[in-house]
């Protein structure tokens, strides 16, 4: 089952997109939008998480600007996205992601983060400052938080999963993650990004199957 619930946050009350697995949950799963807000992939996301037997739930974290903000994936629309993020910030951001997990743990139910391209890096702050197990996929703004961790040590896991010809991402970048956190696995990819997306183009089927089956592992071994 999936729908919109009404999810307050520090930041104001949010939509969030909800799907819980027909059994008990093996868990929750904040899911954490793209720049292009909690659109249909990011909707069909928390239900395959889902249908693993999570229960999901993927905050609109434009609403605090611009309610019920869903983009495609034409040029115009990174430009107009970015915009918003900007608007929203990273600390803001968190924060809603935060009521999201509250509310998921507030059902008894231990919970992770998973986030793609600027929610991959907010799952990095959701790790650093919520202390949520996550899984970064291609976060290229990671960079400028990786000293957040020497300054309150990691005290959950996390993953990061990178295309290795994701110009956002190049391999140094990747390289100073392994050095900021030699512990967390880091699986990169023939792929480029937003390769878990099957819209908008730069979809790598094998890389995205691949990613999934480990952060389904991921999230068995954490919150067991």
């Amino acid at each position: 089952m999936a729908r919109w619930i009404d999810l307050d946050t520090p930041a104001g009350p949010v939509q969030a997109w909800r799907a819980d697995p027909t059994g008990v949950p093996l868990g929750g799963v904040v899911v954490i939008q793209e720049i292009f807000g909690v659109n249909a992939h990011i909707r069909e996301v928390a239900e395959r998480f889902a249908q693993a037997g999570y229960a999901a739930l993927a905050p609109a974290l434009f609403d605090p600007v611009e309610p019920g903000v869903e983009l495609d994936y034409e040029q115009s629309a990174y430009a107009r996205g970015r915009e918003l993020r900007d608007r929203v910030g990273f600390d803001r951001a968190v924060e809603i992601v935060g009521a999201a997990a509250h509310l998921l743990q507030s059902e008894g139910l231990r919970t992770a983060a998973v986030g793609f391209c600027w929610g991959g890096s907010l799952a990095f702050l959701a790790n650093t400052r919520l202390d949520l197990p996550a899984v970064s996929y291609y976060g290229a703004q990671t960079l400028r938080f990786l000293d957040e961790p020497t300054r309150a040590p990691v005290r959950a896991p996390i993953m990061f999963h990178f295309g290795r010809h994701d110009g956002s991402i190049p391999p140094e970048a990747i390289e100073q993650h392994r050095q900021a956190l030699p512990l967390a696995p880091i699986h990169v990819y023939e792929a480029s990004h937003g390769f878990n997306r099957d819209v908008g183009g730069a979809y790598e089927p094998d890389s995205a199957a691949l990613a999934w089956t480990r952060t389904l592992a991921f999230l068995a071994d954490s919150l067991k």
